[in-house]
């Protein structure tokens, strides 16, 4: 397990008028770039889609973390991968056959990440630990930005990074949800290594410094 904390700034909490300038901001020190794509149906909020990620990709060669919470996400993951995306995550919960669509995203050449829900049973990803890059723990409910980390997180975390030791893989455990200064280094220790940070990145008077300063905060 590597010892770096990575931090991936969620473009959900930057001010969508200013999209470009504010991505700018974060471009040269941030690891890679969250994009939460919302439906309406898997959560109640709508977010953006294709459209959005193929503009931006234009414009910045950061890495994308694309952050599929839409239901039949077996749909769309050409058109994701064609749109720019380096990784894409999808919901455990949302289809029926996780590893064809694992195998599917390798077809295009693209990483893989399972994210799993606050009320799924961590365990439920267990058998997909080495099959992907990345397993999401949600640590706030999905669907809209700026809610608090839930404390019941941190077992999730331990146990999950247990199994992926045990396993001898390099899965990275990754978080979204409720993460700032005051909470990155407790997660961190709990042994998750790649952040999404919104509002405590975008919000802040000075984005580039606000991921300095996580980072900072697990040394």
């Amino acid at each position: 397990m590597s010892d770096n904390a990575l931090i991936a700034p969620s473009i959900l909490a930057a001010d969508f008028g200013y999209l470009m300038r504010d991505i700018k901001k974060i471009e040269n020190n941030a690891d890679y770039l969250h994009i939460d794509v919302m439906d309406g149906h898997y959560v109640n909020n709508i977010s953006f889609g294709i459209p959005v990620i193929e503009s931006i990709r234009k414009y910045t060669d950061m890495k994308f973390y694309t952050h599929l919470m839409i239901t039949n996400p077996e749909k769309y993951i050409k058109v994701f991968a064609d749109a720019g995306s380096d990784n894409i995550t999808f919901h455990l919960e949302c289809t029926e056959d996780p590893d064809k669509l694992i195998n599917e995203i390798r077809s295009y050449g693209k990483g893989v990440g399972i994210a799993v829900h606050p009320d799924t049973p961590v365990e439920k990803v267990f058998p997909y630990i080495g099959k992907v890059d990345i397993v999401l723990i949600m640590t706030v409910y999905p669907g809209f930005g700026g809610q608090g980390y839930l404390k019941s997180s941190g077992d999730r975390i331990r146990s999950l990074r247990k199994a992926i030791d045990e396993k001898g893989a390099d899965t990275i455990i990754s978080v979204d949800g409720g993460v700032t200064e005051k909470t990155i280094k407790e997660i961190y220790d709990a042994g998750a290594r790649l952040f999404v940070a919104g509002s405590s990145v975008f919000h802040a008077e000075d984005p580039s410094k606000a991921v300095d300063d996580l980072k900072k905060c697990c040394m």
